[in-house]
């Protein structure tokens, strides 16, 4: 009886224990702290608003919603990514030579800041090093609509 509680323990333990993954292993190879707290706070707001279609690993929805790690389209322009987030896309985009026409919605309600904390953590992880990206930029970058 004491072998089973002891094996419960240990399966408990385990199954507790934090799980490492490429993102928390890419964010702690951050050295600026600045950029690491805008990393750290835009990688929750990224959860909560992106991650459902994206997927925390960036990775997207096979043909139905595109990748973001390692993707030409998103490495292409930081000002299209953040007014893609505040705004929303429409139509076709090709990512990574794959044809997408799935709708992306705005997100109207993100402020400056958080849109910056969101872009610092994307355009430092997944083998990106961008630095921080300002709410300051993002308010530059949201005055004028990039090219498509």
């Amino acid at each position: 009886m004491k072998y089973i509680h002891f094996v419960i323990l240990i399966s408990s333990l385990f199954a507790c224990a934090p799980k490492s993954s490429d993102e928390d292993n890419t964010l702690a190879k951050i050295s600026d702290p600045e950029v690491m707290k805008y990393a750290i706070a835009g990688k929750k707001i990224y959860e909560n608003h992106c991650g459902n279609c994206h997927q925390s690993n960036g990775e997207g929805l096979g043909n139905l919603i595109p990748p973001i790690k390692n993707s030409d389209y998103f490495k292409e322009s930081i000002h299209r990514t953040v007014w893609i987030i505040k705004y929303g896309q429409k139509g076709e985009i090709t990512v990574n030579g794959k044809i997408y026409d799935q709708e992306m919605p705005a997100s109207p309600k993100l402020t400056p800041l958080e849109i910056s904390q969101i872009s610092t953590y994307l355009y430092n992880i997944w083998g990106m090093d961008e630095g921080k990206i300002t709410s300051v930029d993002v308010e530059n970058y949201l005055r004028t609509k990039p090219e498509f």
